[in-house]
């Protein structure tokens, strides 16, 4: 009868109450948004004004209204192929960036996500927040370059494999994400690899994921060895080009100029720069220290596995930047920054946690944590700042040609012709360095056949041999000089 009270009968117990359980914060979320955030805030409006030199190469590979930029051996086509159903809708850099931002952030929850069960939720959520806190991080969210996605194929592969013994369905993810890894960029996949197949070579509780560890980068390499043969004349000969063009790959310190370019330019090549002040270098320079005291908690914990694999992967994944090249950028460490996160935000929750004042170590944390942050934010708007002004010039430029009669199908060549052609509509070629892809006399019988123009510095210079007879002008943009065939 509906109104009444159900009656206890007499010696019969009361229905214990049901505990009630407060829904976890979603953390790890709440900072993939903040990522999203800063990045729509304070990256995609600056960098919107168009694509940078190596974004260019990248974007035209996939472009159906630009032609193709010389890709040259060392690059690798995954990050084309991730852009690619993006690029064939629209070249729109404020559109390109916009959604590789989004894109970004959800792929930070979705790598950390594979963590939750060997972390913790606040742990996985600190580590994503450490790496999403970097100013590199948060531009190269938007850019089309790969160092950034090779940091979250490294750490959902790493993350995978330490949880394949007991979940079969992760050896296919772990393949998977290996698989992204080489076809972004091949080399990172090989040092990624690496220490996950002695591992799993050598730990029988990790042997069943042998077989994911094995095809999942040689599936990826499929199309860099295709090509390899297809435009290089094999795999040898690819990889000594592709050494030739890195500047050589030898025993090297490169840790000076790694520090130098901490904070900017984008690419150090040559590094002439003093580099940034000590102070804000402070948290490069804690980074190992954090990982050592990470490393002997967990061991203390009998946690070694998920504290120790990530630290492996991380340093055969930055040995070549450190040691084996002589130029450096931001972005190249990025990998080995996600992986080791994730260690530090481990002991950090651990030290918090077990802290005589909770309140208080909490308190330190949370404050350096903003200081941090603060300095890279300063850092991030300057970047952009720099960004956006060097974009402007290619813009600047492509205008100055079209103003000259330069139309699709045109052809530019000379210094920066990479990313003035592509946001010009032109061809580009060169004969000679790092992106030969013609010889001078290819390009004259080109030159002859559609609208060209070389392009020099300020102050013009002499005129490249095979344009002795072209006429020169002045872009008025850019303080450019510009030569191109009589008509």
């Amino acid at each position: 009868m509906t109104g009444t009270v159900p009656v206890r009968a007499p010696g019969t117990r009361a229905p214990a109450p049901v505990p009630v359980r407060r829904r976890a914060v979603p953390w790890l979320a709440l900072v993939a948004l903040a990522f999203a955030a800063v990045q729509l805030a304070l990256v995609v409006p600056r960098t919107s004004v168009g694509l940078l030199w190596d974004e260019s190469v990248y974007a035209s590979q996939v472009d159906p209204r630009h032609p193709a930029a010389f890709f040259s051996a060392p690059r690798s086509r995954g990050v084309s192929v991730l852009v690619a159903p993006l690029v064939a809708v629209t070249d729109s850099a404020a559109v390109i960036r916009t959604v590789l931002a989004l894109a970004s952030a959800a792929a930070l929850y979705a790598v950390f996500r594979v963590w939750r069960p060997l972390l913790g939720h606040r742990a996985t959520a600190c580590a994503a927040l450490f790496l999403a806190g970097l100013w590199i991080t948060q531009i190269s969210g938007s850019q089309v370059m790969p160092n950034l996605w090779v940091a979250y194929g490294a750490v959902a592969a790493v993350g995978w494999f330490l949880r394949a013994p007991g979940e079969p369905r992760a050896r296919w993810w772990l393949a998977a994400a290996l698989a992204a890894v080489t076809l972004l960029r091949l080399p990172e996949g090989g040092w990624l690899a690496l220490p996950l197949l002695v591992a799993a070579a050598t730990v029988p509780a990790w042997r069943c994921a042998l077989p994911a560890v094995l095809a999942g980068p040689a599936l990826g390499a499929v199309q860099w060895v295709v090509e390899a043969y297809v435009r290089f004349g094999g795999v040898p000969e690819r990889l000594r080009t592709a050494g030739a063009t890195e500047g050589g790959m030898h025993p090297h310190w490169n840790v000076g100029t790694v520090l130098r370019s901490l904070n900017g330019p984008l690419l150090c090549r040559p590094c002439g720069t003093d580099g940034p002040h000590p102070l804000m270098t402070l948290w490069w320079w804690a980074l190992p220290l954090l990982t050592a005291a990470a490393l002997v908690t967990a061991r203390r914990h009998r946690r070694t596995a998920t504290a120790l694999l990530p630290v492996v992967c991380a340093a055969s994944l930055a040995l070549s930047y450190l040691f084996l090249i002589g130029f450096s950028a931001p972005r190249f460490l990025l990998p080995a920054y996600a992986l080791l996160s994730l260690p530090v935000a481990a002991w950090v929750v651990h030290t918090v946690g077990h802290a005589r004042s909770r309140v208080r170590a909490a308190t330190v944390v949370a404050a350096l944590t903003a200081a941090h942050l603060g300095v890279q934010t300063a850092v991030l708007v300057h970047s952009t700042a720099s960004t956006a002004a060097t974009a402007r010039v290619y813009q600047r430029a492509a205008a100055d040609l079209r103003e000259l009669g330069l139309r699709p199908p045109c052809l530019v060549t000379g210094p920066r012709a990479l990313p003035v052609g592509y946001a010009a509509g032109c061809a580009s070629a060169q004969v000679a360095g790092n992106n030969r892809s013609t010889t001078a006399a290819e390009l004259r019988r080109r030159a002859a056949r559609v609208p060209a123009a070389a392009l020099a510095g300020r102050g013009g210079g002499t005129a490249p041999h095979f344009a002795r007879d072209w006429v020169r002008h002045t872009m008025p943009r850019t303080g450019w000089t510009v030569t191109s065939p009589r008509r």
